[in-house]
């Protein structure tokens, strides 16, 4: 299902003519289940089919510093509580770069003013540093992708001819995970985390968008 609603989304372009380009920068906060919130920023180009209709594609950057809590959690289940030394082990700096398609339909509701909605269907990519268990002084270096999606809505103002200011709320929903072995130093026994990331959550951006 994941893979249909992706491709469909990235057919789009293909299956109808579109008239103008349109660039958008977008910048606000965004407030993942994985971690605190923290600064967003994107970019989303694309094409007007008409006056009521965009297809286009994008990219956001979201990066944040944090003790992963639940890998805190796992490791003291196994090895017993030991706060400051698991909270160093647990230390993460953390990358988020969803890729994704989108459509948005939008349709006049005050002079040059327009609401809006829009659905976006995509890749999650996570840039994950790391600390090594047995040296957790020592950095480490994990990639994860997961599915995502995103739905939101919003309102745009028409600045000029070829320029809008608009705000908008959306909900992005993403869980990329990957698994941790780590070994006893003292038994010579494997166990196997898993480092799972909740990166589904709210987001408030604001933007321009230019046309071309």
């Amino acid at each position: 299902m994941k893979k249909t609603v992706f491709f469909l989304i990235l057919l789009v372009p293909i299956l109808v003519s579109p008239q103008s380009k349109f660039s958008s920068v977008k910048l606000g906060l965004f407030s993942p289940g994985a971690t605190e919130a923290g600064f967003i920023i994107g970019y989303e180009g694309g094409w007007y089919v008409d006056d009521n209709f965009l297809i286009g594609y994008s990219a956001d950057w979201f990066n944040k510093n944090y003790v992963d809590k639940s890998f805190v959690s796992q490791i003291n289940d196994v090895y017993g509580p030991n706060s400051v030394l698991n909270e160093l082990r647990a230390k993460t700096n953390l990358h988020s770069i969803p890729v994704m398609g989108s459509v948005t339909g939008n349709w006049v509701i005050a002079s040059r003013t327009r609401a809006f909605i829009t659905g976006a269907a995509g890749v999650e990519v996570l840039l994950i540093f790391y600390r090594d268990y047995t040296n957790p002084n020592d950095d480490k270096f994990q990639g994860a992708f997961d599915f995502s999606w995103r739905l939101g809505f919003g309102i745009m103002y028409e600045l000029g001819k070829r320029s809008d200011a608009f705000a908008e709320i959306s909900y992005h929903h993403s869980k990329p995970n990957w698994q941790y072995d780590v070994r006893d130093p003292n038994t010579g026994i494997r166990h196997t985390f898993e480092r799972s990331y909740d990166m589904s959550g709210a987001m408030m951006r604001l933007g321009f968008r230019f046309y071309f």
